[in-house]
């Protein structure tokens, strides 16, 4: 059950003066919209994007401090030139990128793109950023974790012959909850105050619907979008309420109403499978193997390694 909020919106933002955001794919959608409100109320935005052209012409558009870093999340080489170009403190990393339910292909690194890019690559970023970070973690789910399967497929998150755009997505956005809870878990095992939360944006029409695999979905989408859909502006309000009001770490944020479709930010619930703690760790030690990249804080790893199993 949702924990209502009222109306809180972006007016109702704190001064964000002398901090740092990083907010992944934010030229567009509701990464924009939350660049945008972040860089408002007085934080340095940075549009962390795969196109910088198209990023610094998002940016033009906003008010406040802002710089344009190019960031592929499908590329394991460019989310390491994005960390080693990183030298200062960083308040708040908003991994808010992502595709959806696309046709079968493959990362730079021969990932399945949804997993590699939606999970991965985000996963590979907050670890190689982490030593910098000072406040909290907001990772976008979604809804749909729920959706597919509802776990995630260990013997091959790839999905190699049994793939489809709908399980693909469930299990990256499914990816990004359990992400969250076992980060939240190595943090205040490692005494960080750094907090990990995530974030869903309920139905919010943005560019994402237009690139799904099915063109029936997409016609579906579209109706929704006109007939059910909250603007990417709504749409953003979990993310910024997770970024930056005091809720406890591996807290899940989206809208309060119809069925957690629009509406207020407001707590959220997950399925069973996004609260499993196991899983959660057997995810780690698999994102670490896949990626290269692992826990930078010492303490914090417990027993994540005795966890096996195919």
């Amino acid at each position: 059950m949702a924990e209502k909020t009222g109306t809180w919106n972006a007016s109702d933002l704190p001064d964000l003066t002398g901090r740092t955001a990083v907010v992944t794919g934010a030229n567009s959608g509701i990464g924009r919209t939350a660049a945008d409100a972040l860089a408002r109320a007085g934080a340095h935005v940075v549009l962390a994007v795969r196109d910088p052209e198209r990023g610094r012409a998002a940016a033009a558009g906003l008010t406040g401090s802002t710089e344009v870093r190019r960031l592929d999340l499908a590329n394991l080489a460019s989310v390491r030139e994005f960390a080693a170009g990183w030298d200062r403190p960083l308040d708040l990393l908003i991994n808010n990128a992502g595709v959806m339910m696309l046709p079968e292909q493959s990362t730079a690194d021969g990932f399945e793109m949804q997993f590699g890019t939606n999970h991965l690559g985000h996963f590979a970023l907050t670890n190689l950023l982490l030593p910098y970070l000072t406040d909290r973690v907001v990772t976008l789910s979604s809804g749909l974790h729920r959706g597919g399967d509802g776990v995630i497929h260990f013997a091959d998150v790839n999905l190699r012959g049994r793939y489809s755009p709908n399980r693909a997505y469930a299990q990256s956005k499914l990816a990004n909850l359990l992400f969250t809870l076992e980060l939240q878990r190595r943090l205040t095992e490692a005494g960080s105050p750094v907090r990990a939360l995530a974030a869903h944006p309920g139905y919010a029409a943005t560019n994402l619907q237009s690139r799904t695999a099915n063109p029936l979905a997409r016609l579906g989408m579209r109706l929704g979008n006109l007939v059910v859909a909250q603007d990417d502006r709504a749409g953003a309000l979990p993310t910024l309420y997770a970024a930056t009001q005091d809720l406890p770490g591996a807290s899940y944020v989206g809208p309060d109403g119809m069925g957690g479709m629009r509406g207020a930010p407001a707590l959220a619930g997950r399925s069973p499978a996004a609260s499993d703690p196991v899983a959660a760790r057997r995810l780690w030690t698999l994102s670490e193997e896949m990626t290269g990249v692992t826990w930078p804080l010492g303490a914090g790893a417990g027993a994540v390694r005795t966890v096996t199993g195919g």
